[in-house]
């Protein structure tokens, strides 16, 4: 049995070269090859410095013997199609979220992984962080009893670009999914009810594109808990990630990362350092853990830590927010026993 994943990446973009610079550090990986349609000269200079192919397109990366497994990176609207292309071309396949932006393009792209006989992950990458996976294993252990009470705080330090929010699918399919997928895995619990609130109060631009920059979000699960998501395209203060859940026995919480734990006192003020910048930094290690995951997946069939099935049910949660805030009514999702039988539809 070989150790080592041979991968291709499809899409130079930011996460793209994210990812690829973890790769190349990783022992479970051999990184291949990358492809973009707009790959430069700095893309080939970084490439050719360490020993990686460039393509033009994803589909010539595709018909390269040398990789067996693929990291999707490519814009959300293209996600489906390049799923399927990989499926067929029997690659293992690790594609950012979201699948894609409606439910059947998504069902199709699951069907094509599922009867390729290919693993599939999605990357919901905040699954694998340390302090959140802490209090998981606190929620199943019962150690917190049944849990009441979800809040999720998810604040971005600076709006995105006009040309970003024009291709996002929204706030809630782009950034809050990444809460409505962890509010799944912490609780692990179906959501059954959405009740969504949003406002453009940080910049007019959001609104003219039909986004929002400002928004609550209130689920009710299964169990009858109920939990609250918080997020904002603006804290001025840094990137502001934190999580509690509050069961009967007691509570626990994950604050944000920062620099360093150093707090001073004066007599004029009691300071520490704010939370660090953006994702980048805050979720470097789960960027990391959840490949290294998905590695131990590909080599020795490990259930993945995210599934396809996993993103289906929170781009439904996103959906369902975004008709709850149009409507100004909260939305049921479908009973547990339609989403966990049949995978998909006939």
């Amino acid at each position: 049995m070989t150790n080592l994943v041979e991968v291709g990446i499809i899409g130079a973009g930011r996460i793209g070269r994210l990812h690829a610079e973890h790769l190349l550090r990783m022992p479970q990986f051999a990184l291949r090859a990358i492809a973009d349609p707009f790959a430069g000269g700095s893309l080939r200079e970084w490439a050719e410095h360490n020993r990686v192919s460039v393509y033009g397109d994803g589909r010539e990366l595709l018909d390269d013997p040398r990789v067996a497994a693929v990291f999707i990176c490519t814009p959300t609207d293209s996600h489906a199609d390049w799923i399927k292309r990989a499926a067929a071309a029997g690659k293992h396949i690790f594609c950012e979220k979201p699948v894609s932006r409606s439910r059947e393009e998504t069902e199709q792209a699951l069907r094509a992984a599922e009867e390729a006989g290919v693993v599939f992950q999605v990357g919901f990458n905040r699954r694998m962080d340390p302090s959140f996976r802490r209090l998981k294993t606190l929620v199943e252990a019962g150690e917190l009893g049944r849990p009441h009470i979800l809040k999720i705080t998810s604040r971005d330090p600076q709006p995105p670009g006009e040309e970003y929010i024009r291709s996002s699918g929204g706030m809630f399919t782009d950034m809050t999914i990444h809460d409505f997928d962890m509010a799944r895995y912490l609780m692990n619990e179906e959501v059954t009810e959405v009740y969504a609130r949003g406002a453009n109060l940080i910049d007019p631009v959001f609104g003219r594109h039909g986004d929002v920059d400002t928004a609550i979000i209130t689920l009710t699960f299964e169990s009858g808990a109920v939990g609250v998501i918080d997020n904002s395209r603006q804290a001025v203060y840094g990137y502001d990630q934190r999580i509690e859940v509050f069961g009967a026995l007691g509570a626990a919480s994950a604050d944000n990362w920062r620099p360093t734990t150093v707090e001073v006192s004066t007599a004029e003020a009691v300071t520490r350092d704010r939370p660090l910048h953006f994702f980048l930094e805050r979720y470097e290690r789960a960027f990391i853990e959840e490949a290294a995951a998905f590695a131990d997946s590909v080599l020795r069939g490990s259930p993945v830590v995210c599934s396809g099935m996993d993103g289906m049910k929170a781009e439904a949660i996103a959906e369902a927010a975004l008709e709850s805030h149009r409507t100004g009514l909260p939305v049921k999702l479908p009973a547990s026993a339609d989403r966990k039988g049949a995978q998909f539809a006939n």
